[in-house]
């Protein structure tokens, strides 16, 4: 199979199912920036050392193939079980931000990014997942889409925040604050 099959080289693209749409059209944005999301989550776990985190962060990557998936369809929502999300797996991010924040100082100020690089890769992506919320969002207006994607990736932001104080403060690195 080749790789390349030049039917995007006028701007185009089919969504699962077959429709034909631009490339900049906000499905494809949408599942793009969770796409990128998903892309710089690979980056990150190579960097963490911890087994759980990378199962975590593992894990969250499987559930934003799903999304991509559902995403690309443009409100079809004919999928295998593999292409799920369900309030559990918002329940899953939950437990895991609870976890690391039961273990960190309470939080007065704004944190300003940087200062250690695998926390500083943790908040690019939670920057990153922002925007696909906010692309989510829009296109929610336009077709309902699954009523648990934007919550997960609502939850997923305040994740890799959690998880970037966390690992700074396993290192006993110091954070700057705004």
């Amino acid at each position: 199979m080749k790789i390349y099959s030049k039917k995007g080289d006028k701007g185009k693209t089919s969504l699962i199912g077959g429709k034909i749409v631009d490339k900049h059209n906000l499905s494809v944005d949408a599942y793009g920036t969770v796409d990128e999301l998903n892309s710089f989550i690979g980056l990150l776990k190579d960097y963490v050392e911890d087994k759980k985190i990378n199962e975590v962060l593992h894990n969250i990557q499987l559930k934003l193939f799903s999304i991509g998936s559902i995403l690309a369809s443009a409100g079809d929502n004919n999928f295998s079980e593999k292409v799920s999300l369900e309030k559990k797996d918002i329940e899953d991010i939950e437990s895991n931000i609870d976890n690391m924040n039961n273990q960190l100082p309470d939080l007065k100020n704004f944190i300003i990014p940087g200062g250690h690089k695998i926390s500083s890769y943790c908040h690019v992506c939670r920057s990153i997942c922002r925007r696909a919320e906010r692309k989510i969002s829009e296109l929610n207006n336009n077709y309902q889409i699954n009523p648990y994607i934007l919550s997960y990736v609502n939850r997923l932001s305040d994740f890799f925040f959690v998880l970037s104080r966390h690992i700074k403060n396993s290192d006993n690195i110091e954070e700057t604050y705004w």
